[in-house]
C-alpha cells in the first residue's frame, strides 16, 4: 500500500470534496485516459485503472469514510482497519457499472465491464481535415477534392481479423465472458474481484490464426480522394460534415464522420462581415465637391453609382443585394462602399498655382465645417 497514490490526488481533488466534485473530476480524468482515446498507450491505461479505483472508493459513502479515516488500509481487504465487528462480508468490486457513464462518449463500457458491452457496436472515430479555398469560391460555392488517409475494413478478412477460412473462437481463459473472477478468503470474509480477461481483452473471443494482410486488426490504412461540395456563402472557419467518411466502426457499428474545416483566403478589394461586403474607393477633391459617377466593382459585375455633390470623406453608400448569398436561403447581403478622399502628394509648379487660385476663388465661406470649427475656437478663448 505504500506505493499507492492518494485517491484524491489521482482525481485532482482536495480531501473533503463533495460527491458532485468527485463525479465531475472522474468524468474528466476517465475521458482523458480512456483506452479508446489512447490506443496502445500503457501509461494512459494504468492511469485509467487508477482513476477507476479512486472513483470506486470515493463515490461510495461508506468506503470514502473509511478511507478518510484510515487511508488505504481502511479499504484494503487484507487489512483489519475499518472492518468493524461484523467484518466486510462478501464484497464484490465491479467497475462495469461505472463504465456505463461513458457509454454515450465512447460507444461502450470500460475495462471492467461485461463482454456484452465490449462487443456492442461502436461508431468509428470522426476525422478532420482543413481545406483552403478562394474568396470567390466561398461566395459562389464550388466542388473540391480532399485526399484522406484513414483506416478501412480489411478486404481479406472482411474486418474479422481472422485469416480467410478461419474464425474467432471462444476464449478459454474466461469462457467467453470477457471477465475473470478471483476470490480471496480472509479472516474478515470472502472478497471477490472482477477483472478484464487479459487474454481476449474483454471481448470473449480470440483469433488463433490472424489475417496476414491486417495482422489480426481487421483494418488496413488506405488513401482515398473524397469530393466536397462547398455551398455558396460558406465562411472562414466553418465546418462541412460528410457523414460516413470517418474511421470504420467496430462490431458492426457505423463509420465515423469527416469534418472539413474551411479556410478562406483574403480578397484584395473586399472585406467580408457576415453576408455583407465592404469596399473602399478613392475619389478626388473635385469629384467629392462637384459630384461624379464612379464605377463600383462587385463580386460578379461592375455597376455605376452617382456620388452627389458635397460628399464628405468616409461617407458610406449601400448597394442592396450586392453582397454574399446567405448560406441557408436565396437572400444576399449588401455591399457597403466607403469613399476615401485622396489628396495629391506630387504637384508641379503649374498645379500648385492652379490649386492656390482655386482656394482664393472658393473662399472660406464654402467650408461650413471649417467655419463652425473656427467660431468654436474663437468662443473658447474669448
Amino acid at each position: 500500500m505504500a506505493d499507492k497514490r492518494d485517491y484524491y490526488e489521482v482525481l485532482g481533488l482536495h480531501k473533503g470534496a463533495t460527491g458532485d466534485e468527485i463525479k465531475k473530476a472522474f468524468r474528466k480524468k476517465a475521458m482523458q485516459y480512456h483506452p479508446d482515446k489512447n490506443p496502445g498507450d500503457k501509461q494512459a491505461e494504468e492511469s485509467f485503472k487508477d482513476v477507476n479505483e479512486a472513483y470506486g472508493i470515493l463515490s461510495d459513502a461508506e468506503k470514502k469514510d473509511r478511507y478518510d479515516r484510515f487511508g488505504h488500509a481502511g479499504v484494503d481487504p487484507n487489512s483489519g482497519f475499518g472492518a468493524g465487528a461484523g467484518g466486510f462480508g462478501g464484497v464484490e468490486f465491479d467497475f462495469g457499472d461505472i463504465g456505463d457513464i461513458f457509454g454515450s462518449f465512447f460507444g461502450g463500457g470500460m475495462g471492467g465491464g461485461s463482454s456484452r458491452r465490449r462487443n456492442m457496436p461502436r461508431k468509428g472515430q470522426n476525422l478532420q481535415v482543413s481545406l483552403h479555398i478562394t474568396f470567390n469560391e466561398a461566395a459562389f460555392g464550388t466542388t473540391k477534392k480532399v485526399k484522406l488517409k484513414k483506416m478501412a475494413e480489411c478486404a481479406s478478412c472482411h474486418g474479422t481479423g481472422a485469416e480467410n477460412g478461419t474464425a474467432k473462437k471462444t476464449c478459454q481463459a474466461c469462457g467467453g465472458s470477457g471477465q475473470v473472477h478471483t476470490q480471496q478468503n480472509t479472516p474478515f470474509g470472502a472478497f471477490s474481484s472482477i477483472n478484464t480477461c487479459s487474454v481476449c481483452h474483454g471481448t470473449g473471443e480470440v483469433i488463433e490464426t490472424p489475417c496476414k494482410d491486417c495482422g489480426g486488426t481487421g483494418r488496413i490504412r488506405t488513401e482515398s480522394t473524397i469530393p466536397v461540395d462547398i455551398p455558396a456563402g460558406v465562411d472562414d472557419g466553418m465546418a462541412i460534415t460528410i457523414q460516413g467518411e470517418g474511421e470504420p466502426g467496430t462490431n458492426g457499428g457505423p463509420p465515423g464522420d469527416l469534418y472539413v474545416i474551411i479556410s478562406v483566403a483574403k480578397h484584395k478589394l473586399f472585406k467580408r462581415e457576415g453576408d455583407d461586403l465592404w469596399l473602399e474607393i478613392p475619389i478626388t477633391f473635385d469629384q467629392a465637391a462637384l459630384g461624379t459617377t464612379i464605377t463600383v466593382p462587385t463580386l460578379s459585375e461592375k455597376v455605376q453609382y452617382k456620388v452627389p455633390p458635397g460628399t464628405q470623406p468616409d461617407t458610406v453608400f449601400r448597394l442592396k443585394g450586392k453582397g454574399v448569398k446567405h448560406l441557408r436561403g436565396n437572400k444576399h447581403g449588401h455591399l457597403f462602399v466607403r469613399v476615401k478622399l485622396e489628396v495629391p502628394t506630387k504637384l508641379n509648379a503649374d498645379q500648385k498655382k492652379a490649386l492656390k487660385e482655386m482656394a482664393v476663388k472658393v473662399g472660406p465661406e464654402a467650408y461650413s465645417r471649417r467655419k463652425s470649427f473656427a467660431n468654436a475656437v474663437k468662443e473658447l478663448f474669448s
